[in-house]
């Protein structure tokens, strides 16, 4: 049996499509806090095993009789102890294969992120020193985000952002997703280290640029000052912590730290990944 955590989020349920296309329901299970957001698992037949990773015993029992685990990164300032929750349980349940999302980046010690994302990194060693046989997936950024960074109207208001011309190589959560199940369906993929990433790199200004060519209307790009940004993002409402996360992220855009493209979804999809313009359709609903 597989267990995806986080089963009800974008990644998860990715993973839990693509596994119910190659696997019978009765081997899959859903690690969800909320059961009312996993009536659609149920729905399909798949198991829904309910608890949280502040709780190690409701990780066991979710664990029973489970093989493989897909481990979705957890959020929030207890992410690291979360992860390792899930790694003692898993241990304890001698899990025969976990897999595990990270973050991909040039070098986190640099990042302007790094106070909020060095812990995807560190989990890393912690798989390691399990003894557990492994797969990370060191994920870029998400395609799905660009409305948080570019604006949910940015066809309308055009893209301010503090972002210069630093590029990033795009991805779906749904194509890495399927590109995680493809990895707890397949074998050879054992203690290996994936960069999970789109095949080519954008700038925002090729995100303007494609939303154009999508929407019919001009879309302009503007290089923001990064001292004024904060400023404007608060005036939108959005929580303290949201607007040092996507200007730590600007910034680290603009400084290169995501340039960095690799062929490794391309190859566990079996194609090539969605273009940005691809992307852009499904996010923007175009």
């Amino acid at each position: 049996m597989i267990l995806v955590t986080g089963a009800t989020g974008h990644l998860g349920s990715a993973a839990v499509a693509q596994l119910l296309k190659n696997e019978p329901a009765k081997n899959i299970a859903a690690f969800a806090r909320d059961e009312n957001k996993a009536t659609d698992l149920k729905g399909k037949g798949v198991e829904v095993r309910i608890g949280s990773y502040d709780d190690i015993p409701s990780i066991e029992a979710a664990m029973k009789g489970v093989e493989k685990v897909l481990m979705i990164s957890s959020n929030g300032q207890t992410r690291r102890q979360h992860h390792k929750n899930v790694l003692a349980a898993a241990k304890k349940t001698r899990i025969k294969h976990i897999v595990y999302t990270g973050i991909a980046m040039k070098n986190i010690e640099t990042a302007a992120i790094r106070p909020y994302m060095e812990d995807l990194i560190k989990t890393e060693d912690d798989i390691r020193e399990t003894g557990l046989t492994y797969t990370v997936l060191r994920n870029t950024l998400y395609a799905g985000g660009n409305p948080l960074y570019a604006g949910v109207k940015a066809i309308e208001t055009g893209i301010q952002l503090p972002a210069g011309d630093g590029k990033a190589p795009f991805a779906l959560r749904r194509e890495m997703g399927e590109a995680a199940a493809n990895i707890l369906l397949q074998n050879g993929h054992e203690n290996q280290t994936y960069e999970i990433t789109g095949s080519e790199l954008y700038s925002f200004k090729d995100v303007a640029n494609a939303l154009s060519a999508l929407s019919g209307k001009t879309v302009i790009y503007t290089d923001a000052d990064p001292e004024t940004f904060p400023a404007k993002l608060k005036t939108l409402g959005l929580p303290e912590i949201v607007i040092r996360i996507v200007s730590g992220f600007a910034a680290d855009i603009k400084n290169h730290q995501f340039e960095r493209v690799t062929n490794h979804l391309e190859k566990l999809l079996g194609r090539k990944p969605a273009s940005l313009k691809e992307s852009l359709k499904e996010v923007y609903n175009l």
